[in-house]
């Protein structure tokens, strides 16, 4: 808590709002945040337009720049309001995925460790503690890629909250056990809950179980959505003083924990009966691409990738994978139904494959055209990206070939760049209808398992060396468009921001943090100060008082202007750097 009294004309300014004042008798008290209340004593008139502007901060404070001299509002200009949403809510969601480079490659030697065909051909992974080591990397990390709509949800309210960020993931954290513990209870109130089946589990039913709850399977975008709803209503709420017994019972952050438990219960609740219609709709579809020849099998490929980021896409493929809806197959007395099953007896069987086995062919986009994706990313990023770049992207890609984990590259773009994700289930749907059209019958689960139970197999049977000619075919066309696009519309994918290289003077030394805040026309300049990966980001008050030749002096790659807000590139230390400023800035205002 600041608290400012300012005798005579001058300004008050914090993160979000500038006030200008010239009554001697002003008094403000303020967060860094939101002003918690202004007082003019001395000026019936000005007194009202602080009541105005007082509201205004607590409720719409991101968008107020301030006052200026004659007490009217400055707005920030609408199209700047709407990209700046964007930019957080992208950076937002790149908080828990920066972890993925890192685990997909844990992943995937969890995943040869357990594999049961390489078991076959390398004895020694037979091994109880070879494969207890592999049981254990690939359930670990298994646990992330499940639950990453919780991770959303607290990686948003982090990125999104203006202070005390580890208070909005704790209120974010208990908003998620509360939203999945709301739906659990309305749906047992109401006797809907699925009851899962032996071979699929709770797949096709619209249920999923996340964190031990069984609720609605909202996917990755449950956790983004409730991410948002804490953001927004932490930052709004977190300051709110009451005065008397609530005082201690839901003043501040506390009171933004009240809120949430609100927000939880309707969300957790409501999704019980708002997302069953959805599903249906996207049920009905089966019948239509069942009975629709190629034409509903691109929609399949199309649907499967389309829906990702909302968890539906399962289900578009579980009812031809494991129903009937897939093919069925009689051997003897028995009668197995579901792609799955049937192709699995095929194989076991030493069977011709039936042609049912296209409704598999989903994992085909996994297991080559990642890599493509991948190549037209790190080829498309500045020059002096590229290193990193691949070295973040790579493993990724290797991830989604090896173990079918795609979600960690998929929500590097889908959101950023949806012109590419459209792209994606285009071609995604197209590879498809292709291997039908050549007549390939070969297994595409995952790269690994793909070689080895085809060439098992053999070529009569599978086509497979028709498959991996497609395989190198879909890897350059994905490489094609993806870059003609990226280069095309100018989409912000990884790398194609600039990045400093780390030479020079120490820019977290007390001097060059206060050249920093110097060319940026200093600490009363400055309404707020942010960061992502690579980049500082102010919001100025006048940005002609931007200072380029000083902030030369401090080792950066490039400054970005737009209007009043400026980006300068520091690379992997700029939320070092940004912390430096704003305890800076914080030092000039307290």
């Amino acid at each position: 808590m600041c608290v400012a009294r300012r005798p005579g004309a001058g300004a008050y300014q914090n993160d979000t709002a500038l006030v200008y004042f010239a009554c001697p008798q002003l008094s403000i008290s303020a967060g860094r945040t939101n002003f918690k209340w202004i007082r003019c004593t001395g000026c019936t008139k000005r007194r009202a337009n602080f009541r105005a502007i007082r509201a205004l901060t607590n409720s719409a404070a991101a968008r107020i720049i301030g006052l200026n001299e004659n007490g009217e509002v400055l707005e920030m200009p609408k199209q700047n309001k709407v990209l700046n949403a964007l930019e957080r809510f992208s950076q937002a969601l790149l908080v828990p995925l920066a972890y993925f480079p890192a685990a997909g490659l844990l992943l995937v030697l969890g995943a040869l460790l357990t594999s049961s065909a390489l078991q076959n051909v390398c004895p020694v992974l037979n091994w109880p503690p070879v494969h207890l080591v592999g049981q254990l990397l690939y359930q670990c990390l298994m646990v992330v890629i499940d639950n990453l709509g919780v991770l959303f949800c607290a990686g948003i309210a982090a990125a999104l909250a203006r202070q005390e960020k580890q208070q909005a993931v704790l209120i974010a954290l208990m908003s998620e056990l509360m939203c999945l513990t709301a739906g659990h209870v309305t749906l047992s109130e109401l006797g809907l809950l699925a009851q899962p089946d032996a071979v699929t589990g709770l797949y096709g039913t619209g249920q999923a179980v996340v964190l031990g709850i069984q609720t609605m399977d909202l996917g990755a975008f449950g956790g983004i959505l409730l991410g948002l709803c804490t953001g927004w209503v932490y930052n709004r709420t977190c300051e709110k003083e009451f005065h008397g017994v609530l005082s201690q019972l839901c003043s501040g952050t506390r009171w933004a924990f009240v809120c949430m438990v609100g927000v939880s219960a309707l969300l957790g609740a409501g999704s019980c009966f708002f997302w069953p219609p959805v599903q249906r709709a996207i049920s009905a579809l089966t019948g239509i691409i069942a009975a629709s020849g190629n034409l509903g099998l691109f929609l399949y490929g199309f649907l499967e990738r389309l829906l990702i980021p909302t968890g539906l896409h399962h289900l578009v493929y579980t009812p031809f994978q494991f129903t009937a809806l897939g093919g069925s197959l009689t051997v003897g007395s028995s009668t197995c139904s579901g792609a799955y099953a049937v192709m699995m007896t095929e194989y076991a069987m030493d069977m011709p494959f039936s042609e049912g086995i296209v409704w598999m062919y989903p994992g085909f986009v996994k297991t080559f055209g990642y890599f493509g994706i991948a190549a037209a990313f790190i080829f498309c990023a500045r020059r002096e990206n590229r290193r990193k770049t691949a070295a973040a992207l790579v493993p990724l890609a290797i991830t989604a070939s090896l173990a079918s984990i795609t979600e960690p590259i998929d929500f590097l773009f889908c959101f950023s760049a949806p012109v590419l994700w459209v792209a994606h289930a285009v071609l995604a749907g197209a590879f498809i209808v292709l291997l039908r059209v050549c007549h390939v019958t070969a297994f595409t689960s995952n790269l690994l398992g793909s070689l080895l139970m085809n060439l098992s197999a053999g070529a009569e049977r599978t086509h497979y060396p028709v498959l991996y000619l497609l395989a190198l075919c879909e890897i350059a066309v994905y490489f094609l468009v993806f870059t003609v696009l990226i280069k095309a519309l100018d989409l912000p994918t990884p790398g194609r921001a600039a990045e400093p290289e780390a030479v020079g003077a120490d820019p977290l030394q007390y001097d060059a943090v206060e050249q920093i805040v110097n060319g940026l026309g200093g600490a009363e300049n400055i309404l707020s100060a942010d960061h992502c990966f690579t980049r500082l980001r102010v919001t100025l008050k006048d940005p002609a008082l931007l200072d380029e030749t000083a902030l030369a002096v401090v080792p950066h790659r490039g400054i970005v202007k737009q209007g009043n807000r400026v980006q300068i590139v520091y690379g992997l230390e700029a939320q070092a750097i940004c912390r430096a400023v704003q305890e800076r800035l914080e030092a000039a205002v307290c």
